[in-house]
């Protein structure tokens, strides 16, 4: 297979675009990440395209995309797959390009959740589970389907309620200055332990916002890579992972096996490993997610994610940075936009342009799990040097 490489990337600030829609959204990333390449791109260098998008898309997805956009008859594929439809929306290029099938691809996300009420996203937008009929009635939506893993997790695990605490609190931090985040602000673990209770053991601080907003990456062969830029940031390993949807089928609530999948797949393709990682953006769409998360990638040892977070480890200045871009608990989760967003931000830390900028940072991962844990994806980033 042919090496691919990111040219070019950008998004929208993540937040409330009542007076915007998707196709508004999407001209915009697009803009910013075209402004990206350094030696310039047209867009009739583009072949191909694939949208992610999990909510409305103001009309047909395809036809959308290609007319705001202004480049007719260009084909562009629908990629939907949860929370983990951004970061599959890259692997489905990737796989374009290294096939051979095509030199140049655009990647773009994006969804507008913030004008549907609350009771129509929990079940329009999570209607993957209403393959188990008896959930919704008993409330079993993202929420609560995520704190059933959780509350087992700090059951059997030396972890508590404080670490959940601490991830909120880094990523508050990380996200208080980036302008591209919804959340601009810093909270303390008083406040998030004391915030009111969405379920147990999530307090408001422990979830992230529903947002809206749009990212896009410019692909490109390696071929054709010096047309472009002189930076090149590489794919170097994709992976997609899945696991049963219904918990009933779940033998151990303390892990996400489509996390440990996704992972394997793309460090195997990759040809590294977890401790080559220098920088991370992680599923935090509920702060109980990104501590085992740490676990089932690989960064630590069974029930011992914790630690990372006592020693600092995953805050900037630490051995390995998560959510320097605030991740989805400060920046929003747009999710259509969420992977392809995490992307933005590594293609940036590995050029050493990144607003919080991890030194040193050669090797990068995304990774997203959704359903509400049944898929999940991993796309893990080297920067020039490693290529």
């Amino acid at each position: 297979m042919r090496r691919v490489a990111i040219a070019g990337a950008g998004m929208t600030p993540f937040a409330e675009h009542f007076a915007l829609g998707v196709k508004d959204l999407v001209p915009m990333a697009f803009a910013e990440c075209a402004a990206s390449v350094d030696k310039g791109i047209n867009k009739n260098d583009i072949e191909a395209a694939w949208f992610g998008a999990v909510g409305s898309t103001d009309g047909f997805a395809s036809g959308m995309v290609a007319d705001s956009l202004g480049i007719a008859g260009m084909p562009v594929t629908r990629v939907e797959n949860s929370c983990a439809t951004g970061n599959d929306a890259v692997r489905n290029a990737l796989y374009a390009i290294a096939s051979g099938a095509v030199d140049v691809a655009l990647v773009v996300g994006a969804d507008k959740l913030r004008e549907m009420a609350s009771k129509d996203v929990l079940w329009e937008w999570e209607a993957v589970s209403r393959d188990m009929a008896w959930e919704y009635p008993l409330g079993l939506i993202a929420p609560a389907g995520v704190a059933l893993h959780v509350n087992r997790y700090l059951h059997e695990s030396p972890a508590t309620r404080e670490h959940l605490a601490m991830i909120a609190v880094k990523n508050h931090r990380h996200g208080a200055g980036n302008p591209k985040a919804r959340l601009r602000f810093e909270i303390t673990a008083d406040q998030a332990l004391c915030a009111p209770t969405v379920v147990e053991p999530f307090s408001v601080y422990d979830c992230a916002p529903l947002s809206d907003g749009a990212a896009a990456l410019v692909l490109v062969a390696e071929d054709v890579v010096d047309r472009y830029t002189d930076r090149p940031v590489w794919v170097a390993g994709v992976g997609l992972g899945l696991d049963s949807v219904m918990h009933q089928h779940k033998a151990d609530l303390t892990t996400f096996p489509a996390t440990v999948r996704a992972a394997q797949r793309a460090f195997a393709m990759a040809g590294l490993s977890p401790t080559d990682v220098d920088v991370a953006e992680l599923h935090d769409f509920f702060t109980g997610i990104e501590l085992i998360s740490y676990e089932d990638l690989g960064f630590a040892n069974r029930f011992e994610g914790y630690k990372l977070l006592e020693a600092g480890e995953t805050t900037i200045g630490g051995s390995l940075p998560v959510n320097t871009s605030g991740g989805l608990k400060s920046k929003g989760h747009p999710p259509g936009a969420t992977g392809i967003a995490q992307c933005v931000e590594l293609f940036e830390q590995l050029r050493g342009t990144a607003l919080n900028q991890v030194d040193g940072a050669r090797v990068g991962l995304a990774h997203n799990v959704g359903g509400p844990t049944s898929v999940a994806a991993v796309t893990i980033l080297t920067g020039p040097e490693t290529a």
